[in-house]
């Protein structure tokens, strides 16, 4: 997880005080400082807040500083800890999806994060509204026109170097480069000017899971006692900050905000990620007329010679029974046929084997081919298709659902690129809340649903047989 980032860092011997103790405040006065906490927000006109490596703990990603964190096993000389699943299939945490609510409903203004997990844009908090300080290990840009890629794999390098792809904005080609911060980079002027205006113009800064040790960014929340903000800190240590803070809450940062979620009646929604692949289909008429050559290929959207971490293998089979079957089981996923020219019309059927951390086993892609009848370009409205995928993944308690986002025509050589969208995880955070805060915030209804469904996403899945199947023509 972060494990990959700590390598590709420049050696430096201090790193700060590591391996603080871990304090809990009594349950009585923690449910007391969560309420103080809710009247804050519920007063507060402009709330920002501040992240660091403590909300994504219960991602199964490691923190830095904690008694098992990062820094304190190398310098302990321990062996560092290991992740439970890859760092990109890693999922936001319930804090993650409740500062979405918070956005959504207009109480939270703006978010600045020391994390580089990705995981606040992956949650779905808008990027207008979030400065991520040092980075985010799956997003490249392009340092000509500003544009910014965000991937569903980790950038190979850090230090805000060149990586292997360009832009593509056709008036640009421009190298890219990695966005994460080394020890020796300032902090970048598009993230920092941002994070500094809001917690200047903050009534309320709650700061989440952060030591505040890292400077200047550590500095940014006392930007709104100036003005008569109220500084707030959640942490399991003591911090250089403490002292000036309104109020410190000493406990799980997803505890805490299950309490105030559930003190300000705000429901949770469940977390659905959708990845995107494309489907590459070639054919050309064999020299002697008698035969197509057709290749069919599934590549990455964001490079195609880059792997689809999502993706183990392809299973293909086909609705003509005649043809031969085929198990695609390695980078590139590509299949080579010759067919007679004048074939009649059939599906091509991917079953799409998906690698370890995602929510289900696979997902269904039938692909209709007809060699004589050309079909046309189009493109559908992202926004919509993500909408629908996600109500039918949280309707079905389960993935595995995908749909097709645009398709485009090339003349020469004759093929047609098709991206889809498919649903690869789904997360309800209804058993944290109920577990940690009380099952006020959440109907009975959704409740029964999710105790029927909590079983496991695979075997809800399998039950779905053809209906993440989708037409690509």
């Amino acid at each position: 997880m972060s494990l990959g980032y700590a390598e590709k860092l420049s050696h430096i011997e201090d790193v700060g005080n590591v391996g603080m103790t871990e304090i809990f405040d009594p349950p009585h006065i923690l449910q007391d400082k969560i309420e103080r906490l809710t009247r804050m927000i519920r007063k507060s006109k402009h709330l920002v807040v501040f992240t660091g490596a403590g909300i994504s703990t219960s991602c199964g990603i490691p923190d830095f500083r904690g008694p098992t964190g990062i820094w304190t096993l190398q310098r302990e000389g321990n062996a560092l800890p290991e992740a439970s699943l890859p760092f990109h299939r890693a999922m936001p945490s319930m804090t993650h999806m409740a500062l979405v609510e918070l956005e959504r409903a207009g109480i939270l203004k703006f978010v600045i994060s020391q994390n580089i997990d990705g995981l606040h844009l992956r949650s779905g908090i808008p990027r207008e509204k979030l400065s991520e300080l040092h980075g985010n290990s799956f997003m490249e840009r392009c340092g000509s026109c500003g544009n910014e890629y965000f991937r569903d794999f980790e950038v190979e390098s850090v230090g805000l170097k060149e990586t292997s792809r360009k832009c593509s904005n056709a008036d640009c080609d421009t190298k890219l480069k990695d966005t994460v911060l080394d020890w020796e980079d300032a902090l970048p002027f598009e993230e920092m000017n941002p994070a500094e205006v809001h917690c200047e113009r903050a009534d309320v800064v709650l700061c989440l899971g952060t030591s505040l040790q890292i400077t200047p960014a550590c500095n940014l929340p006392l930007k709104c006692l100036p003005s008569g903000g109220k500084f707030v800190i959640v942490n399991l240590q003591r911090t250089p900050k403490d002292k000036k803070a309104n109020l410190v809450i000493n406990g799980y940062v997803d505890k805490v905000i299950s309490g105030v979620m559930e003190l300000l009646n705000m429901r949770i929604r469940p977390f659905v990620r959708i990845d995107l692949l494309q489907t590459l289909f070639t054919h050309a008429l064999s020299s002697d007329e008698r035969f197509i050559n057709w290749t069919l290929r599934i590549a990455s959207v964001h490079d195609k010679k880059a792997l689809i971490p999502f993706v183990k293998s392809v299973e293909v089979s086909f609705s003509d029974p005649t043809m031969k079957e085929a198990l695609l089981d390695k980078h590139p996923f590509m299949l080579k046929r010759r067919t007679v020219w004048n074939i009649k019309p059939f599906d091509v059927i991917f079953k799409v084997n998906f690698s370890e951390g995602c929510g289900c086993a696979y997902s269904r892609i039938k692909i209709p081919i007809d060699f004589q009848c050309p079909v046309e370009s189009f493109k559908r409205d992202q926004d919509r298709v993500f909408q629908k995928l996600k109500a039918k993944a949280i309707s079905d308690s389960c993935c595995g659902q995908n749909s097709v986002l645009e398709r485009t025509m090339i003349v020469s050589p004759k093929s047609e690129v098709t991206v889809r969208a498919i649903v690869t995880n789904v997360r309800w955070y209804d058993e944290i809340t109920v577990k940690t805060a009380g099952a006020g915030a959440l109907s009975n209804g959704y409740l029964k649903r999710r105790k029927e469904g909590k079983n496991g996403t695979i075997a809800a899945c399998k039950h779905l047989k053809g209906s993440n199947m989708h037409d690509s023509r």
